[in-house]
């Protein structure tokens, strides 16, 4: 338990529970909002993948290659970041191959898929429940890695993890609408709906703190390159995988470009501030 002396640990452990708690975010849409401008919403997942995408090309794939060279030459270690960068992307690819596509939070649908008429939703009340139930426990498998990723990258730099983390919280927040609309129109609680959104944001900072610990002693140089590239590989599949397509489900196409590049550019502005810092 050295790690929790780490004075980062804190600011750490703060950001990985806002980003997985901003699944309640989505449930309090999900359940009080009737109407809404989704083209916001196209726009925020937009620059949250721009953010995501950015910070791991140029900032911690770069780190991870950095780290591999403290103990092997620059053509090895790139060689070694190119592999573990693949590694975590398969890694989350697998996470999502196992989990069934009617409950995989990152296969989206839109709000009006889960809405019953009054005739159908006694029928459809108890299979809406289990696909509620089902949906909360896959987005907990998913914001595992999430958790892990944004609360390692924050005990290391902690100026890297906060854009991380904040693209991560709006990310979360359609994962919350997933969980808490079937919910609530199984049960017809507004209440279960909310209380299973912000649980299955819970998996974020356990799966942080949880990762983090097991791997805590034996970060080395080596493995923190291992660390850093895998991070890069899990954010890099978000980001295509759920976050852009989440992005034009939502929206329009330039809605969805200009939150992509404005991401980018405001990590790439915050990355050269920090440098003149």
């Amino acid at each position: 338990m050295e790690f929790l002396a780490n004075p980062n640990f804190p600011l750490a452990l703060t950001l990985t529970v806002l980003a997985g708690l901003s699944t309640a975010i989505g449930g309090l849409i999900a359940l009080f909002v009737r109407t809404q401008n989704t083209v916001g919403l196209s726009f925020g997942l937009g620059f949250s993948a721009g953010v995501m995408i950015y910070v791991s090309f140029v900032e911690i794939f770069p780190e991870a290659i950095e780290a591999f060279e403290a103990h092997y030459s620059h053509e090895y270690g790139y060689f070694l970041a190119t592999i573990f960068l693949f590694v975590g992307i398969a890694i989350t690819a697998l996470i999502d191959y196992f989990i069934p596509g009617d409950i995989n939070p990152h296969e989206l649908k839109k709000a009006s898929e889960f809405v019953a008429d009054d005739e159908l939703r006694v029928q459809k009340a108890l299979a809406l429940k289990r696909t509620g139930t089902f949906t909360a426990l896959a987005v907990a498998i998913h914001n595992f890695p999430e958790g892990f990723a944004t609360f390692t990258v924050a005990m290391i730099d902690p100026a890297i993890a906060i854009p991380i983390a904040i693209a991560i919280a709006i990310h979360n927040i359609p994962e919350g609408v997933a969980v808490a609309l079937p919910i609530y129109h199984g049960t017809g609680s507004r209440k279960k709906g909310f209380w299973y959104a912000f649980l299955s944001g819970l998996a974020e900072p356990v799966g942080a703190v949880v990762g983090f610990a097991l791997l805590a002693p034996f970060l080395t140089e080596a493995s923190l390159g291992i660390v850093f590239a895998m991070v890069a590989g899990i954010m890099i599949y978000i980001s295509f995988d759920e976050l852009l397509p989440a992005a034009r489900l939502y929206g329009t196409n330039h809605s969805t470009i200009i939150g992509l590049l404005l991401g980018m550019l405001v990590m790439a502005s915050s990355l050269v501030a920090f440098e003149f810092w």
